[in-house]
């Protein structure tokens, strides 16, 4: 009986099935072991900068709340020590007072400030309709009272909310005349919070919740906030949100967490702040590596069942060269996705961080401004003082009130420069009239008419016969007229005869002109940028022509310098004429 051997076509047939078929299943199985080391790996890593993100955003959100914190913290001290408040505590004359607290509130973002009188009733406020309102037993009066310093208090309303309030006393000769109390605005971080996926809570000392994205929460520990509250909480909304997890095996949990919870220290009391992250956005991240893993293993076995498939040289090299495309087109996008995600990344923590830096820069010049601005009226205050107690020694008390006179114009040419200042840092629409040139010209000089008569320096006008119209408004004309001539005063400092020109013209344009007899100016380009001065660090910080400037172009006209032939310095003010056709038609 004889065998026959099986055809060598059929058998290399055979063999090349069982080889292809063990080829097959060598890459699947090195397709199964990469993706799932891929998935370990980079869920590891993207749960790490997960977190990392999470500890980003909470050192930011701690420095807010501690930056909000201690700016108001100051406030009660200057506003205990504001002689407008004192005056009317010790008047009992409050028409006033409410007018400037609300001046001041939206300069220093409060909530609401509070003038209580020294039996703790609310006589000046934010808030007009709690004038009149006791508050001798809140807390905050009570320790205001009985501390020498700043006093800070942390309520809870009956709806659940907690109010921050800073309180100090105000003393007037040693004793108690009433309490200043602000209230800071720390909802606003919550409302900002509540804007992310994220859930966040601030404790403080005794690890009660003081703020929180999720108001059930407040007044609790975290511990029965998420006992009592876990159902409708911003965690379980954020979990809903990935409710698919649940239909995938267990290791699409992220090591069998639902959420991340990151903690960090606020520097004030004692308080922490906690935030929960879910993994949504690690499981997207790993979704997406994965199906470009699984994708190119696609294409590695297509490419196999191609190239078995096809014979000729033309076609595998067309095959290979067309393979080696795919490659380099997914390491692009690859590549391409990486550096998109970096760059989101530094976008957020730029616009985060150029937010900070503008308040506080802008915080930073406005008081620089008012530093500036007020030097001037209160050397004027502290010269008629001194000449008034002289005339009272003297027993010439009708020469005294006149003294008191001014300073009382100058106090309220202090509140008027206040206004204005905010206006320079936040434009804003302004009431004109009309405005004679000269009478201001005659306050300015007025103003300064002690400094002027302490140096000694000449002051030679040239003014026309008829009155100099224009539309503005006076306090801001006569503010500049100020920085003008306390600039020519400040320049003539040593020189010997120091004498300024003054020359009020009327033609196409009301030109007021101030020459000095100093040293001229030595940059004329960047004469009117802000910040820039040649005085001696103390003597100024170079804001006086800046602000001056931006007046005199709010009012239509401009202001120019430049060097006298003669030597010395001339300014010229320059402000559309008021004549009668146009006041007419005003």
């Amino acid at each position: 009986m004889n065998t026959q051997a099986p055809p060598r076509g059929k058998q290399w047939t055979r063999t090349t099935g069982w080889r292809v078929r063990v080829l097959l299943l060598v890459m699947t199985l090195a397709a199964v072991a990469t993706v799932y080391v891929t998935n370990r790996l980079l869920t590891d890593r993207f749960t790490q900068n997960t977190r990392n993100r999470a500890e980003l955003r909470l050192v930011l959100y701690s420095g807010n709340l501690l930056s909000e914190l201690r700016q108001n913290a100051i406030v009660p001290q200057l506003l205990a020590r504001d002689p407008a408040l004192i005056s009317a505590l010790n008047s009992g004359d409050y028409q006033l007072s409410t007018q400037r607290l609300i001046s001041f509130v939206t300069e220093i973002s409060a909530a609401s400030l509070t003038l209580l009188d020294k039996d703790g009733r609310t006589v000046a406020s934010t808030d007009r309709n709690s004038i009149g309102e006791s508050h001798r037993a809140a807390p905050y009066y009570v320790d205001a009272v009985r501390s020498k310093d700043t006093v800070f208090k942390v309520l809870q309303r009956e709806t659940g909310k907690y109010d921050f309030f800073y309180s100090r006393r105000i003393e007037s000769q040693g004793n108690l005349v009433g309490v200043i109390v602000v209230e800071i605005d720390l909802a606003k971080f919550e409302r900002a919070w509540a804007g992310i996926s994220d859930a966040v809570l601030v404790t403080d000392s005794e690890g009660v919740i003081i703020l929180s994205t999720e108001p059930r929460w407040r007044g609790l520990t975290e511990a029965e906030a998420l006992h009592h509250e876990p159902v409708a909480s911003a965690i379980e909304r954020a979990i809903q949100a990935t409710a698919d997890w649940t239909q995938l095996p267990a290791d699409a949990y992220v090591k069998g967490e639902a959420v991340m919870r990151v903690e960090g220290r606020v520097a004030f009391r004692g308080w922490r702040i906690a935030s929960f992250t879910t993994y949504a956005s690690v499981r997207e991240k790993v979704n997406g590596f994965l199906a470009l893993e699984i994708m190119g293993f696609a294409i590695l076995l297509a490419l196999a069942f191609y190239f078995l498939n096809r014979k000729t040289a033309v076609r595998a090299a067309l095959f290979q060269r067309e393979s080696a495309e795919l490659r380099a087109l997914n390491r692009r996008l690859q590549r391409e996705i990486a550096e998109r995600e970096r760059v989101q990344e530094n976008l957020a923590v730029a616009e985060q961080t150029l937010a900070q830096s503008s308040k506080l820069a802008a915080l930073g010049e406005m008081s620089a401004a008012v530093s500036h601005e007020l030097n001037q009226p209160l050397a004027a205050m502290k010269t008629y003082l001194a000449g008034a107690r002289l005339l009272i020694s003297r027993h010439r008390p009708e020469e005294a009130l006149s003294s008191f006179q001014r300073i009382d114009d100058l106090i309220e040419r202090m509140g008027a420069i206040t206004r204005q200042l905010k206006s320079y840092a936040r434009h804003a629409g302004n009431t004109f009239e009309p405005v004679n040139m000269g009478d201001s010209l005659a306050s300015a000089l007025a103003m300064m008419e002690p400094q002027l008569r302490q140096r000694r320096v000449t002051i030679d006008q040239a003014l026309p016969d008829t009155p100099v119209m224009v539309m503005g408004d006076r306090v801001r004309i006569e503010q500049v007229m100020v920085n003008l001539l306390r600039n020519a005063l400040d320049a003539t400092e040593g020189v010997e005869d120091a004498q300024i020109d003054i020359v009020l013209a009327a033609g196409d344009t009301a030109t007021l002109s101030l020459r000095d007899n100093g040293h001229g100016i030595e940059d004329t380009d960047n004469l009117f940028e802000p910040f820039y001065t040649t005085k001696q660090p103390g003597d100024g910080v170079g804001l006086g022509l800046a602000i001056s400037s931006g007046i005199v172009n709010d009012l239509g006209g401009r202001l120019t310098a430049r060097n006298a032939v003669a030597g010395g310095a001339v300014f010229e003010m320059q402000l559309p004429i008021l004549n009668a056709e146009s006041q007419a038609a005003e």
